[in-house]
């Protein structure tokens, strides 16, 4: 029976890709649903486009196995129409193998379109007794049209209990927005929320993989790692990581956590943090540095604008911007915080003067 809908949301580093991976991996082999699993990127490529690929080559799929099947073949004309609509030039060769009398789906508009492809793609699935499971990482990159789209399609499907179910990730704002969105978000979708490891879970997360292999992190080690990380998934990972390679013997010690704590900040700062801070403007650096001057946050609007010396006006539209690039997020109306965890040390480290 078809179920809500599921999104992960949190900050950078808490696995939600990795519970995305998770996910379609229990999906497909214990399940059996045909996956669709894309990512957002941050260039403004069109949702549209990063979904016919895979619809196409699913419906391929379908046609091989039960030729001139209707459904399958209708689908297939829907999804003809759909990239015809919005002028897209479907990717290779793809044939209906007969007349289809109408294609729907043509009108250009994305709110109208897509929800019609879903039905008639989930319909060619139901035909061949299959069943799909739509993945998207990265949603908080989907414009207010794309997401809006999103959540009608599967308002649709839900009504008419079609086998096609959607899960997807994104930073805290994607919660914001698809209620913006659409008001009855709520009733489709179920967001889960991904935070850092409590300290149990967090200990099980460094010294389980290591008894694996025989090694042995003391409590201490084991605490002031936790410490260092905050709990964050990605960061337990490098300091284990680079732990493990430093340390000369086994169990591992506080000693040794000291020594690689300024090789993991080093590493983090040359990648996971650089990375981001990159594609900033000059403009959008110094509103995180004024940030990271009030601490790790959440932080008022208004504090973040007398830190930067400039009226709250002027300073909206960065605001705005870096919102949009995923580097900051509002948890309450008129608040602001980083979305990347520890942002606030990297910012101070890397501009130490505000």
């Amino acid at each position: 029976r078809h179920a809500k809908g599921m999104l992960f949301v949190g900050l950078r580093g808490v696995g939600k890709t990795v519970l995305l991976n998770k996910v379609l991996h229990i999906a497909t082999e214990q399940y059996n649903y045909v996956p669709i699993f894309i990512e957002i990127p941050t260039d403004n490529k069109p949702l549209s486009e990063l979904l016919i690929p895979p619809i196409k080559d699913l419906l391929r799929r379908f046609d091989r196995i039960a030729n001139l099947n209707q459904k399958v073949k209708s689908a297939i004309g829907t999804l003809k129409s759909f990239a015809n609509g919005l002028k897209i030039t479907l990717p290779g060769d793809i044939t209906i193998g007969m007349e289809i009398d109408s294609h729907p789906a043509d009108s250009g508009d994305m709110e109208i379109d897509l929800p019609i492809l879903f039905v008639a793609v989930a319909e060619a699935a139901a035909a061949q007794n299959s069943q799909i499971l739509i993945l998207i990482d990265e949603m908080h990159y989907l414009n207010e049209t794309e997401l809006s789209a999103l959540i009608m399609g599967i308002h649709k499907i839900t009504q008419k209990q079609l086998p096609l179910a959607l899960i997807g990730a994104g930073l805290p704002q994607l919660v914001g927005l698809a209620g913006k969105s659409k008001s009855y978000s709520e009733r489709l979708l179920d967001f889960h929320q991904i935070g850092p490891l409590n300290d149990t879970d967090a200990q099980k997360a460094i010294s389980e993989p290591a008894n694996r292999e025989g090694v042995t992190f003391d409590a201490s080690a084991i605490h002031d790692i936790i410490h260092h990380t905050n709990g964050y998934p990605y960061f337990l990972q490098e300091w284990g990581y680079l732990t493990w390679n430093e340390a000369p013997n086994s169990p591992i010690t506080r000693l040794d956590v000291e020594r690689t704590t300024p090789l993991v900040i080093t590493q983090l700062d040359q990648s996971f943090f650089r990375v981001r801070f990159d594609r900033l403007t000059p403009k959008e650096k110094q509103y995180l540095r004024a940030m990271a001057e009030l601490g790790p946050g959440p932080h008022r609007s208004g504090d973040i604008a007398e830190t930067l010396g400039a009226p709250v006006n002027t300073v909206a539209p960065v605001r705005n911007s870096l919102i949009k690039k995923g580097m900051i997020y509002s948890p309450t109306h008129g608040d602001t915080a980083f979305t990347v965890p520890l942002f606030d040390q990297f910012m101070k480290r890397t501009m130490p003067l505000a």
